[in-house]
């Protein structure tokens, strides 16, 4: 295959895409889950790569064929398809954020981890996703950390309560680029946690940090999904609001991306009602919603 230089970064087998100055996405087939490369000064950050063990070998074929080392990873929070990882990418430090790697941690520890991850993962899929020895080997940054450590363009950790524990967006401030993990989604509903005492307020709260950095934001690169520019920040906020006000208020969540949603199979059927009676049954039982 014919391959052509951007930058510093090979694009070729993997499509690498550029999408701000020295920052790349690859779309995955699996959800248009989102990768992201981000070139520094000794090399480059990558950021929840994935899905299929091809995808991630091609990854790493095509940043070695391009001179670049992976010098730092980062996974944005918990879940299985934002902490795979390729020997070939070599062994530099996969950061996250405290409670995210604690997360992490306490799921590793099960001698039974292999499986129990086996069974979150669509089983259309499963045989294609590499759970191994460096699944999830995430260092926690200590609490409060502001800025990944690495040597590169600035990029800022907003961390927040939606999703998942230990959730991180992250803002590129030199690029204007905002990755906002499982978040700000075109074809994905709002994912509350389901495991939190407020889901809604913690979700309404992490759209209020977007909101507050919007202004410095010219590029958000969801989790799944497709990239926008600008123009296009404050709609993501708006949409994704809505649907959980809507869900907070009682009230039927009139959504365009709930087909997108059923497009993607068992990885995202009956998502939405789930939420709709965890909800229910929390003001049922006079719990926080």
């Amino acid at each position: 295959m014919s391959r052509s230089t951007i930058g510093n970064v090979t694009e070729g087998a993997l499509m690498l895409r550029q999408v701000a100055e020295r920052v790349w996405v690859h779309e995955s087939e699996f959800m248009q889950s989102n990768a992201v490369v981000v070139q520094g000064d000794a090399g480059v950050l990558l950021v929840d790569p994935g899905v299929r063990t091809d995808e991630l070998a091609c990854l790493a074929t095509d940043l070695a064929g391009s001179g670049q080392a992976v010098v730092a990873g980062f996974s944005t929070h918990p879940h299985w398809d934002h902490l795979l990882w390729d020997v070939r990418l070599g062994a530099a430090p996969r950061y996250g954020t405290a409670r995210c790697a604690a997360v992490i941690g306490a799921r590793l520890s099960d001698p039974e981890w292999k499986a129990a991850v086996a069974g979150m993962i669509p089983p259309e899929i499963v045989e294609q996703v590499p759970l191994d020895d460096v699944f999830g080997r995430v260092t926690g940054l200590p609490a409060e950390t502001k800025r990944i450590p690495w040597d590169g363009p600035g990029v800022r950790i907003l961390e927040h309560h939606a999703h998942a524990p230990g959730h991180a967006a992250l803002l590129i401030e030199e690029r204007g680029v905002l990755v906002a993990g499982d978040m700000l989604s075109d074809v994905l509903i709002p994912m509350l946690n389901p495991m939190a005492p407020d889901p809604i307020d913690d979700y309404l709260a992490a759209l209020r940090l977007f909101e507050s950095v919007a202004g410095d934001v010219d590029v958000v690169i969801p989790g799944h999904g497709s990239v926008c520019g600008a123009d296009q920040v404050h709609a993501r906020i708006d949409q994704d609001r809505a649907y959980v006000e809507a869900m907070r208020d009682g009230g039927l969540a009139s959504d365009k991306r709930l087909s997108h949603s059923a497009a993607f199979g068992t990885a995202m059927s009956g998502v939405h009602e789930r939420q709709v009676q965890r909800l229910a049954q929390s003001k049922h039982d006079g719990m926080p919603r």
